[in-house]
């Protein structure tokens, strides 16, 4: 007698962020990425996430961000390498749940302000860190949900309604996969700039102003091709036979290389099964 095996559902990825502002370029220490999300918070995962990001126990994470605080890095041989991670609540912030990271400088400047005006330590950083961010980031943070116009937002993150919490980072955590759609129809995943860059033989640095400002990177005979989504990239590799048809239509149609490539794309059956692959999948 047989058994038949029920197929089990393969588990979608945990979502943490689905709106996200980059800043990066601006000067140190304000370079963050605002990495926000409208979807409701998950907070275990949430807490995971953020403790294998800022090396703090993962208990000490969800009391965080369960009510808010400071987590102030310990010594490293009587050194201070690091400065201090905070959580700021509704409460105190007077919108979404935020957290970012200090760094040495910046906790020294916190301890001064927090001494001279005997205020809590956690207001003092939340000064300290509202000081240095980009002018731009400072003018959404006063307004709400960023300043969004939900009207010109995709409708699964704008039904999701207010911003639930921001994450100011510093870093692309091996938690925030990209899948880029391959000539074959291959989804490959990766985890950051570096390992974005390794699989497609570029610079890191052509690989972050791909991703930040989209369009297309010539590799070899092939070509990269990025559109921004709701300020999240979507990447696909192209062969260099479809590379070339997109060409030829760039000349016969007189379209963008952009739209050509899309065309080429939902022409071909491989690249075809991979974009219906993305879309199930859900990811960004």
């Amino acid at each position: 007698m047989f058994k038949i095996k029920k197929k089990t559902e393969r588990q979608k990825p945990p979502v943490l962020y689905n709106v996200i502002e980059d800043y990066s370029e601006f000067d140190a220490p304000g370079n963050v990425t605002a990495c926000a999300t409208t979807l409701p918070e998950d907070p275990a995962i949430h807490a995971k996430v953020l403790s294998e990001s800022y090396d703090i126990p993962l208990e000490r994470m969800m009391n965080l961000l369960t009510e808010g605080g400071v987590y102030v890095y310990p010594n490293v041989e009587g050194l201070l390498t690091r400065g201090l991670f905070a959580c700021v609540t509704k409460e105190t912030s007077g919108g979404p749940k935020q957290t970012f990271v200090l760094d040495v400088m910046q906790f020294a400047d916190t301890e001064l302000l927090a001494r001279s005006r005997s205020i809590p330590l956690l207001d003092a950083a939340w000064e300290v860190f509202r000081r240095t961010l980009p002018p731009e980031l400072k003018d959404k943070l006063d307004q709400k949900n960023l300043g969004l116009d939900y009207r010109t937002l995709d409708r699964a993150v704008a039904k999701g309604g207010d911003i639930k919490y921001i994450d100011f980072r510093k870093d692309w955590s091996p938690h925030f996969k990209r899948l880029c759609i391959m000539p074959d129809g291959r989804l490959v995943e990766t985890g950051g700039l570096e390992e974005f860059s390794r699989l497609h033989g570029i610079t890191t640095a052509q690989a972050k102003l791909l991703v930040e400002q989209g369009g297309t990177l010539d590799v070899g005979d092939e070509v990269l091709a990025c559109q921004i989504i709701n300020g999240q990239p979507a990447v696909a590799r192209f062969s260099a036979n479809n590379y070339n048809k997109a060409k030829e239509l760039v000349a016969s149609k007189r379209v963008h290389l952009m739209d050509a490539l899309s065309e080429v794309a939902y022409a071909d059956p491989a690249m075809m099964r991979g974009l219906i692959r993305k879309e199930l999948s859900g990811a960004p």
